[in-house]
């Protein structure tokens, strides 16, 4: 009988300890399922496919004088067909489809030197706009959409702090630190890139709630809230004006050429 109760738990006791590890290989399982991410490419590395332009001056879709193209697996922003003069030629390359919870990420620098008459501000200077209006209803002069726009922006003067993942608001307003900001700009947390070095930004959007903005992996601003608003509210359509405090939930994404020479890659997007 003794034997018998001892065989009878050692077949308990392996049958347990099989059931436990199984358990423990599904828990893995289920651990690695939830770490998969299915980040999606905006770009191709080969064309502008999903990409379309808004040139101020110039109607939607005409990529005047070659602004945005495709060289050696980025997109590069470029001046060298403009016969020397910007003039106020903001541009706007918009991705196709519009988003509204999601992580955006990408790789940025500036190279070369800004453009003649481009505005000093303007230099090492532009931006990812999220949140951005159809920009089929902007008008042919209109220097920027309606966004909310992470500022970039590169070191100019050796020992001079310029901030980068910044915060614009053109034609819009948010919510930081439980205050309204009706300020054009704010900057972020971040350091000083002097050097035309590849720069990681990461936007995480959650619809008219919450944006984040990091560098290098590196959290630099955040703020809630986003909605229409803003003192240059004359610079966009008219019906904007009966909007002002409405909450922006979406919108379409685009990169900024203001006239300094950069660069796009790695462009990815992870739906929430």
């Amino acid at each position: 009988m003794k034997v018998k109760f001892i065989l009878f738990n050692l077949v308990l006791l392996l049958i347990f300890s099989c059931k436990t590890k199984l358990d423990d290989n599904k828990t893995v399982l289920n651990s690695n399922e939830k770490k998969v991410e299915n980040w999606i490419s905006l770009f191709n590395g080969k064309n502008l496919e999903g990409w379309i332009p808004k040139i101020r001056g110039y109607e939607y879709g005409d990529n005047v004088y070659n602004t945005f193209r495709v060289e050696d697996g980025v997109i590069k922003v470029s001046y060298d067909e403009y016969e020397g003069e910007f003039k106020d030629k903001f541009g706007h390359l918009f991705y196709k489809t519009p988003y509204s919870n999601y992580r955006l990420k990408l790789q940025y620098r500036f190279v070369g030197s800004q453009i003649k008459d481009g505005p000093s501000w303007a230099a090492k200077n532009s931006g990812v706009m999220v949140h951005c209006e159809d920009p089929k209803m902007m008008g042919k002069n209109q220097k920027f959409p309606l966004s909310i726009e992470v500022q970039l922006l590169g070191g100019v003067e050796e020992g001079i702090s310029r901030s980068t993942g910044n915060l614009c608001t053109p034609g819009t307003n948010v919510i930081l630190d439980g205050d309204l900001v009706t300020a054009h700009c704010t900057n972020s947390s971040s350091d000083t890139y002097y050097v035309d070095q590849w720069i990681n930004l990461e936007v995480e959007v959650y619809n008219d709630s919450l944006i984040i903005h990091k560098i290098n992996n590196k959290e630099v601003l955040r703020y809630s809230k986003p909605q229409i608003g803003g003192a240059d509210l004359d610079d966009y359509n008219n019906e904007y004006k009966n909007r002002i405090g409405e909450p922006i939930k979406s919108g379409y994404l685009s990169l900024q050429s203001e006239s300094h020479p950069v660069e796009f890659k790695n462009i990815e997007l992870l739906k929430l």
